[in-house]
């Protein structure tokens, strides 16, 4: 079985998540490529597919969501997850006691859940670094303004939160779902 592990990211913490999905599936006997969505032009080779984006005010990328429309009809006829990285901090609910990685949710996945037929999603918690230079002009602005008032700068954590045995294990409920589907597929 061949996956493609498909994934935008802004500041690379998001790539990071697509590559250990990745190692994980390898690991597993599957073979898998990982690759950005901005650089994938076929996708007819693949049989499944994991597909994911960092989440900036609520929505992924917009080249993943270019991605998912452009392969839409392969990606709904074959098996699909997804994932959003987003999410900064450890505190798993917000200030108003609601779960913030419900809240973290893409409004794009109500969309690609009609449109994909995902077999799963997930939320991963992400990274952020105040000090990245920022890419395109909405982050410079926001860093500019942000920069100009010391009590916002530390308004969101900064560091790594991805929980690398949260992802491990959820490419690994991946795996073994594929594994079994390639065995009813050879029992026939």
């Amino acid at each position: 079985m061949n996956v493609l592990v498909a994934y935008a990211t802004r500041h690379g913490a998001t790539r990071g998540i697509a590559e250990r999905i990745g190692e994980v599936l390898r690991q597993r006997g599957l073979e898998t490529s990982v690759e950005n969505v901005e650089h994938i032009r076929d996708v007819d080779e693949y049989d499944a597919f994991v597909v994911g984006s960092a989440a900036y005010m609520g929505r992924w990328l917009k080249e993943a969501n270019a991605f998912a429309r452009r392969h839409r009809s392969i990606l709904s006829d074959k098996p699909t997850w997804l994932f959003s990285s987003g999410p900064v901090g450890t505190d798993t609910v917000d200030a108003k006691g609601n779960d913030v990685r419900v809240a973290a949710t893409p409004k794009d996945f109500a969309e690609l859940r009609d449109a994909l037929h995902p077999r799963g999603e997930h939320i991963f918690w992400g990274a952020y670094d105040p000090d990245a230079t920022p890419v395109g002009l909405a982050e410079a602005i926001g860093q500019r303004i942000l920069g100009m008032i010391p009590a916002a700068r530390d308004a969101l954590p900064s560091g790594d939160f991805r929980d690398w045995p949260e992802i491990d294990a959820w490419a690994g409920l991946i795996a073994t779902q594929l594994a079994d589907e390639r065995t009813v597929g050879a029992a026939r």
